[in-house]
């Protein structure tokens, strides 16, 4: 019978880098930490969700200090939907971490020689600049937690929004969304 890893909690744990789709990631003993909702620099408590021999993954429910580079998100829908991942950070660093994603894709999985790379060109402004985005519509609406338990808030209504962050089959209704105009 498999061992349930359930409920193991990593404390104090110190985020050091970024990693793809919006992770961060921390080194435990030698065992990469993959956690979501994390800026490199905070020190947080991680509780796993998945762990396997030479890595896991996992979120904070704890944060002991927060990051030097961590920022308050701009939009309502930040951490629900599915959309922005990294709204915590100025917007410097997110052009940073993301052109350090791209080299180290092509380095390390494409196992590629580059030459030197040019900065990322930003999009200025940095918000309502996209011409198009792709909107999905239901006639049932996610529910925040914190709406789950009012009978006033119904989720039978039509809505066209995102996904929800991870779930695939659930909409977040948008009230306003600043990558357009």
């Amino acid at each position: 019978m498999r061992k349930k890893n359930k409920n193991i909690i990593l404390e104090k744990v110190l985020v050091e880098d970024y990693a793809a789709e919006g992770k961060s990631l921390a080194r435990v003993d030698g065992k990469v930490i993959f956690i979501e909702e994390a800026v490199p620099g905070d020190v947080v408590d991680v509780r796993l969700g998945k762990n396997k021999k030479d890595w896991a993954e996992g979120r904070p429910f704890y944060y002991h200090t927060y990051s030097k580079d961590r920022v308050i998100p701009f939009c309502q829908h930040f951490g629900v939907c599915g959309g922005c991942q990294w709204q915590m950070l100025p917007y410097e660093k997110q052009l940073q971490y993301k052109q350090k994603q791209v080299q180290d894709n092509l380095q390390r999985i494409g196992k590629l020689t580059l030459p030197p790379f040019e900065p990322i060109a930003g999009a200025s402004p940095t918000t309502h600049y996209r011409n198009k985005l792709e909107y999905t519509f239901s006639n049932k609406r996610f529910l925040l937690r914190e709406e789950l338990h009012n009978e006033e808030i119904t989720s039978h209504m039509n809505v066209a929004g995102f996904h929800a962050k991870g779930l695939f089959d659930k909409v977040v209704d948008i009230v306003e969304c600043h990558l357009q105009p």
